[in-house]
């Protein structure tokens, strides 16, 4: 019997890599990736992202896409030229993008030469999907008393976050800094000394907007937001948000004489038209969502000219309904109205000018003002009808094994007549047509999740069974009934939102509980996959075991599960050591052999910061750290502040050439730390400017970060003197907050 081996041989060369920026919103990204593969014997590309298990993205053959291996995160939404082989164009196509995309891609290229595999790593992408950056342009006077210029970012997962607003036609650029401490205004443009501020909180809240006064018109300018910190142990720099500033010049004295002659006219035209509608009321008029229509009231008792014109517009001024000479005007409406508005005939005759609203949403709520013109535009009669239209809310726990989102008709509805639910963003949830479901059809995030009666036609309930609710469900979903030619038969919305279970525990305990429970049996090779909303995994537990394998290093040998899972009960996680960098939001899921999610839950996580308060003139002060023991011996330990370092462990010793002058011969760790992961700190006569947030980091030899924790330090003013104490023992902090 002959044998075959086959020897794969790993080609390196200097790989090529990009980076790639994209909005969450956008359709669409393209990650490049270009190889001739002309010549080459059975060539295939594979699309990777390591940090992944399977690490597979995408993967073509020469047959076509070869899907088996795929991490299920991207489903059916990952595609490449049909011909990328042929032409080398090996491009991947990325669809409905989500925060979690943003990782590091892998193009590899595989073929054969003389029996043997070869393998060449083509390109790396770092790829970025984030909240769009924002560009806006700001008017104002240069007489105005201030201008704020808006920028939002949320900082609470970067570690010693600052802001830099910038004029980079200027030199220096710096307009303004802000740091966690406070401003730093060194290296600010005196140009704009004692002009800027911020609010104090702003990099606790998000809101990065700068204020600047006095202004100037040599203030136009261009304006840049940029966010800077550390994440993963990486210093990372974003780039948020372009403001364009334009100062406008005081207006001269006759610019001004008009403004006032002009706002006194309109001051009168206000008041005219105040009085001659000071009879005309306001009717109101509400609705569910899902009805067959509404009626929007208008009456008159006087006949009309024959060449009256009748406007229903919306409190946006658009026109919902036109008529004139004796017939409708669609025409004339506006574009979202079509095919949803009707009027009686004859309306000239003294009566009803009534608008019957057909299927009203949510959206529809609106002041619609229905009005009478004669052939010059005057108007004849004019009234406002405010229309409310109520949305159906359903509320329901995370964890929750399904939730019926409820939609009834009282009509029989054509046997082609199509069903579709989609939700707010227009993703379908379900499509039912033809007398039956069409998961095909379906958006991947909802396959396998949702479940509509049969007999849709008999007159009853259209309801939809939502699997599986967690809070990312927590959104307002559309029914609509359409007929063979498209038109909506009936529209219902309703409004579902998904109570995420909150848990709360100081900074300091030993452990905490992220409760999951379940009252059905799970089958036997059920796998259960704790992760935290970046994707990254807790705990796996899979065929009778843990599998600490497919976990991250963040939380390696810091969770615990019971044993048993099958049975009907407790699927709850326990993570050790909890710090305030485990403030997130956690999903339990547990999956079938086939990858289909049996149950899901989430629990928010609120771990409350560890502060620490001692007076000025004591001996010392500990910044408290415990974690689990036993730490990879050649790890490295650091505690900051601000941009300094405080205290470095490494190679198995302090390194004291590291530290801040600030802290020198003031700080102090255990030993043997690594062994039994007390990572505290003693910090030696503290002083009152050494109130500030301390991070510390554990960092093993590969540059990942294995735990991190803050503690806030608020040194006060020397109230009493503790210098002659002669108690040597350290103060001891609190770890609660």
């Amino acid at each position: 019997m002959k044998m075959f081996v086959v020897f794969v041989i790993l080609v390196h060369v200097s790989q090529h890599a990009s980076a790639v920026e994209v909005d969450k919103r956008d359709p669409f990204v393209l990650l490049p990736c270009d190889f001739v593969t002309d010549g080459l014997d059975e060539p295939s590309v594979v699309w990777s992202r390591y940090d992944l298990n399977p690490s597979t993205v995408h993967q073509r053959q020469q047959e076509g896409d070869e899907l088996k291996d795929q991490n299920q995160l991207y489903s059916s939404r990952t595609s490449m030229k049909t011909d990328a082989l042929k032409t080398g164009d090996l491009s991947l196509n990325l669809t409905k993008l989500h925060l979690s995309d943003s990782g590091s891609y892998t193009c590899t290229v595989r073929w054969f030469r003389m029996g043997r595999q070869r393998e060449l790593r083509v390109t790396d992408i770092q790829l970025q999907v984030k909240v769009s950056q924002h560009a806006s342009a700001v008017e104002v006077y240069d007489w105005d008393p201030f201008v704020q210029l808006p920028c939002s970012f949320p900082t609470d997962g970067l570690i010693y976050p600052s802001v830099v607003w910038s004029r980079y036609d200027l030199n220096p650029s710096t307009v303004h800094q802000r740091q966690q401490e406070g401003d730093k205004l060194k290296d600010q443009n005196q140009l704009y000394s004692s002009r800027t501020s911020m609010k104090t909180d702003a990099l606790e809240t998000g809101d990065l907007s700068l204020n600047l006064t006095k202004l100037h018109l040599s203030d136009s300018g261009s304006y840049t937001c940029t966010v800077r910190g550390f994440s993963r142990g990486l210093k990372k720099e974003l780039r948020v948000m372009d403001v364009q500033l334009q100062v406008k010049e005081r207006f001269p004295s006759w610019a001004k004489a008009l403004l006032v002659l002009l706002v006194l006219g309109l001051l009168v035209g206000a008041l005219l038209v105040h009085f001659r509608q000071y009879f005309m009321s306001v009717y109101q008029v509400e609705v569910d969502s899902g009805a067959e229509s509404v009626q929007l009231p208008c009456k008159t008792t006087v006949p009309l000219p024959k060449d009256a014109k009748v406007e229903w517009r919306d409190g946006d001024n658009r026109k919902v309904h036109v008529y004139q000479n004796g017939s409708d005007q669609p025409e004339e409406q506006y574009s979202n109205y079509s095919g949803q508005t009707k009027m009686k005939r004859n309306l000239l005759k003294p009566g009803d000018l009534s608008l019957t609203l057909k299927f009203p949403r949510e959206r529809d709520s609106n002041t619609y003002t229905c009005t009478i013109y004669n052939r010059e535009r005057r108007s004849l009669m004019k009234k406002q009808v405010e229309l409310k239209v109520k949305v159906h809310q359903v509320e329901v726990d995370s964890g929750a094994e399904s939730v019926q989102l409820p939609c009834k008709t009282t009509v029989h509805l054509p046997e082609d007549a199509k069903v579709v639910w989609r939700d707010r963003d227009y993703w379908k949830l379900h499509v039912y047509q033809n007398g039956s479901d069409q998961p095909e059809e379906q958006d991947s995030d909802y396959r396998g999740r949702t479940e509509m009666k049969r007999n849709l036609q008999e007159p009853g309930d259209l309801s939809l069974t939502l699997k599986y609710p967690t809070d990312w469900d927590s959104k307002t979903f559309i029914c609509t009934v359409y007929n063979r030619e498209g038109d909506i038969l009936m529209e219902k919305q309703v409004e579902l939102k998904v109570k995420v279970h909150q848990v709360e525990v100081d900074s300091g305990a030993e452990s905490v509980q992220l409760p999951c429970k379940t009252t059905v049996h799970l089958p036997e090779d059920a796998k259960v996959v704790w992760r935290d909303r970046d994707y990254w995994k807790l705990h796996v537990y899979q065929n009778g075991s843990d599998q600490p394998e497919e976990q991250d290093s963040d939380y390696r040998g810091r969770t615990e599960m019971k044993r048993n899972l099958q049975e009907p009960g407790d699927l709850s996680l326990t993570l050790k050591y909890p710090t305030d960098w485990d403030s997130k939001t956690f999903i339990c899921t547990v999956y079938n052999r086939e990858g289909d999610i049996l149950m899901e839950k989430q629990v928010e996580l609120k771990v409350k910061v560890c502060q620490v308060e001692v007076e000025e003139g004591a001996e010392s002060v500990q910044l408290p750290f415990r974690t689990t023991p036993d730490l990879p011996e050649d790890a490295t330990v650091k505690w900051f502040c601000s941009d300094r370092t405080v205290h470095l462990y490494e190679n198995r010793s302090d390194q004291p050439e590291e530290q801040d002058q600030d802290y020198k011969d003031r700080t102090e760790m255990k030993k043997d730390l690594l062994k039994t992961g007390d990572l505290s700190l003693t910090l030696k006569h503290p002083k009152e400017t050494d109130t500030g947030k301390y991070w510390c980091g554990i960092v093993n030899k590969d540059g990942v970060i294995l735990r991190q924790k803050t503690v806030e330090l608020k040194v006060k003013g020397n109230i009493r003197n503790r210098s002659s104490s002669t108690d040597p023992t350290p103060l001891m902090a609190d770890q609660s907050v």
